[in-house]
């Protein structure tokens, strides 16, 4: 059966609130760092339209059953035409954009401080964390869980008699890893740089080619079914009036 334990308010004040605001302090400041880091270069032109007509060519496939069938061929006929379509890239155009981002050491740089940014605050801070609050238990969730979350919550605790529910100092750190976004979104704004999921998708995401994304936004595009979902919407509305005035 698992136990009870009663907290001390020394843990709370010496272990709970310092690593909450050592890791909004930290937040704030890696936020700083990365901008003064950041370059001034200016986005190619050609990456910033195509980026733009993808995110048209979505919008019409969103609300593609809101327009008549007319105006929506003729609009996808304006993106996906083979001759001189938007969405349409020859293969002879096609570039590598691995090696366009290899061949410009802006770009390459940029990535590597990127990268530093959010590698070394993040080993230093949880070096800090391991040395001096390993092996603490530093909060209780208010509320029963199951024992697939013992691992993710009392990470550093090998005890298996103590409530899942209890919270590890080293598991709180990676909850206030993952879960100070939203936090950080109000403090600094949406496009800060704190965001470390947003990274590791720009590091998974390395050497994306742009031009892949307009043809498979084109193929999504070329098989949608059109279905209008206003068809005598008019004469609809009058007949609706003419019932409520009667």
């Amino acid at each position: 059966m698992a136990e009870d334990l009663v907290l001390d308010t020394a843990i709370r004040d010496w272990v709970l609130i310092p690593l909450s605001v050592v890791m909004v302090l930290i937040g704030v400041l890696r936020h700083f760092v990365a901008k003064l880091m950041r370059s001034n270069q200016v986005p190619d032109a050609k990456i910033v339209k195509e980026g733009q007509v993808v995110v048209r060519a979505r919008n019409l496939r969103a609300s593609a059953n809101f327009i008549p069938p007319k105006s929506f061929r003729a609009r996808r006929l304006y993106f996906s035409n083979e001759e001189n379509g938007l969405l349409y890239v020859p293969k002879g155009q096609a570039q590598n954009a691995q090696a366009q981002m290899f061949s410009d050491p802006n770009m390459a740089m940029d990535m590597m401080k990127k990268n530093l940014s959010m590698i070394i605050p993040q080993t230093l801070t949880f070096a800090w964390v391991n040395f001096f609050f390993s092996g603490f238990v530093a909060a209780k969730i208010p509320f029963p869980l199951t024992q697939r979350f013992r691992s993710m919550l009392q990470n550093g605790i090998d005890l298996s008699t103590v409530d899942v529910s209890y919270v590890s100092s080293r598991s709180w750190y990676f909850l206030n890893l993952f879960g100070l976004r939203g936090l950080f979104s109000l403090i600094l704004g949406e496009e800060n740089a704190t965001d470390d999921t947003q990274r590791m998708m720009q590091m998974s995401g390395f050497g994306f080619d742009p031009t892949k994304s307009l043809g498979a936004e084109k193929d999504s595009l070329d098989i949608v079914q059109h279905d209008w979902a206003l068809p005598k919407f008019e004469q609809r509305a009058e007949a609706v009036l003419r019932k409520a005035l009667r």
